[in-house]
């Protein structure tokens, strides 16, 4: 095990996320999702699954002082992590299948790599609808088709062979909403109107094989589900994606796209 490595075992499933999987593969995304919705000084903004808080700290910048945005999650550590991160915030612990918020309390809500979590995403889309006011936007990032991500397809194949078959059900089920037609019917039959998605793609950078399986697996809803892997198992999950993901690899670490829909609507 390297440093790095060694120094990251002792981390909490959130500080993984906020350290190095947020900066790896989420981050990049956050600028073209509020540009969809075109933010203005003194709105009032929802972030639903907000993590620890990357989307709800651009939008606070954007919406200024008179602005007022909320970031929910139903993970406490999580959460905890988000404070941390942005104490002058309001943070919320909370269910997206029932919102804890009155009927028309947003001008926006935002859901970044959250919907595909959400054992009902058509009643947390209506709870979104529910929240926001009349002429509301509404916007939502998902990936696509898992083969669209070599390191987690490589990963997802891995975590069959080594760890059992429903570690490897949670890590794809997170690329579960990746049809942009269903995700449009989603949206529409939750009552949003002038729904538009589009498929944007960016690169997902890590500092080697190694650390992509070490971060996803303790970092992503795998650590946060509580899926234990052992060390022989983890070692032999290791090996096998180093492998797969030797094209993608150079002297700046490993590389991989990704790509993901975005979706902008109006109540």
């Amino acid at each position: 095990m390297n440093h790095e490595a060694e120094r990251q075992s002792t981390e909490t499933p959130a500080e993984i996320y906020e350290r190095h999987m947020v900066p790896a593969m989420l981050a990049s995304w956050v600028p073209a999702l509020l540009d969809l919705l075109a933010l203005k000084p003194g709105e009032r903004v929802l972030d639903v699954a907000c993590g620890t808080g990357v989307v709800a700290r651009q939008a606070a910048s954007l919406v200024g002082t008179g602005g007022h945005v909320v970031g929910l999650d139903f993970n406490g550590d999580m959460l905890a992590r988000a404070r941390a991160q942005g104490p002058a915030m309001e943070w919320r612990e909370g269910n997206a299948m029932d919102l804890p918020f009155a009927t028309h309390t947003f001008d926006v809500v935002v859901c970044q790599q959250g919907l595909q979590f959400f054992p009902d995403s058509g009643t947390a889309l209506r709870e979104a609808h529910r929240v926001l006011v009349p002429g509301g936007r509404f916007a939502v990032a998902v990936w696509c088709a898992i083969e669209s991500s070599q390191g987690h397809h490589a990963l997802t194949r891995g975590l069959e062979r080594h760890v059992g078959t429903e570690a490897a059900g949670l890590m794809s089920a997170v690329f579960r909403l990746g049809d942009a037609q269903a995700l449009q019917m989603l949206l529409e039959i939750a009552g949003f109107r002038d729904v538009r998605v589009r498929r944007e793609k960016r690169v997902a950078r890590f500092p080697s094989p190694e650390l992509f399986v070490r971060w996803v697996v303790v970092g992503s809803v795998l650590g946060r589900t509580g899926v234990q892997v052992r060390d022989q198992s983890l070692a032999a999950l290791i090996r096998e994606v180093d492998r797969a993901l030797q094209p993608y690899v150079g002297s700046d670490g490993l590389a991989f796209p990704m790509e993901a829909h975005l979706a902008v609507a109006r109540t």
